[in-house]
């Protein structure tokens, strides 16, 4: 059984949240940002939040563009690659002042903090999850 929409929005607020937040609090101190870490912990989870708020509206559209597919869906690795115009748009949005709260984010720290986090959840939905859930598939995706 494929995910189905509402599985998918599950998913992908409850692991960006929980490890992506986990992860944020690890790398934030080490990330090029030049600005004091209480300041750069407000920057990172800010940009969090928005990949997760905009994540839920890249879903319909996603959920939109599968159902041409045959298989009303599409393969892992193209989650993968989803990153690339979601860490874009969110970057235009900073850039153009459209994430209230953040300022300014050099780009390296950005890179590092989206690239990385992206990676570790797309290979945790893909991996390690399905061992502990794995009637994840047989729910539609849904945890609950």
């Amino acid at each position: 059984m494929l995910p189905t929409l509402n599985g998918r929005l599950q998913s992908r607020i409850l692991v960006t949240a929980i490890l992506g937040g986990i992860w944020t609090l690890l790398i934030t101190p080490v990330l090029p940002t030049g600005a004091p870490l209480g300041e750069s912990y407000r920057t990172t989870f800010i940009i969090l939040l928005t990949v997760i708020v905009l994540g839920v509206l890249w879903e319909f559209l996603y959920h939109f563009l599968q159902q041409f597919r045959w298989e009303k869906d599409w393969p892992s690795s193209w989650g993968l690659f989803t990153g690339i115009n979601e860490g874009l748009l969110i970057w235009l949005l900073i850039n153009v002042g459209g994430v209230p709260g953040v300022a300014h984010v050099p780009g390296w720290a950005y890179l590092i903090q989206f690239v990385t986090t992206w990676f570790l959840i797309w290979a945790a939905q893909n991996g390690p999850l399905r061992v502990p859930f794995i009637r994840w598939r047989f729910n539609g995706g849904r945890f609950l």
